[in-house]
């Protein structure tokens, strides 16, 4: 599965879980063990500059989720996060091989 995949599914996939059984702490294990997954493929394709930048953009997003959830929505915030790591793994990624 592509780095970028991992990562937007992360996102997702940790809020979604979070939100379904009510247990943040069960969301954030979901979104850190995405996030580490990640964060090999980016080693591995990009090397470990990249992978440090990109993983500071995982947790960015992370964090910027939040604020914007407060303007948009929360699932709209989700979606808008990992829609913007989604491109910006892939691209970096890509310009490496």
């Amino acid at each position: 599965m592509p780095a970028a995949a991992v990562a937007a599914s992360g996102l997702v996939g940790g809020y979604g879980v979070a939100r379904w059984t009510g247990k943040r702490p069960l969301g954030g294990a979901a979104l850190a063990a995405a996030g580490v997954a990640a964060a090999r493929r980016w080693q591995q394709e990009a090397g470990g500059k990249a992978a440090a930048g990109l993983s500071a953009a995982y947790v960015a997003a992370f964090a910027g989720s939040h604020p914007l959830a407060k303007k948009v929505g929360a699932w709209p915030a989700v979606f808008a996060v990992a829609g913007g790591m989604a491109p910006a793994s892939w691209a970096v990624t890509r310009r490496s091989r």
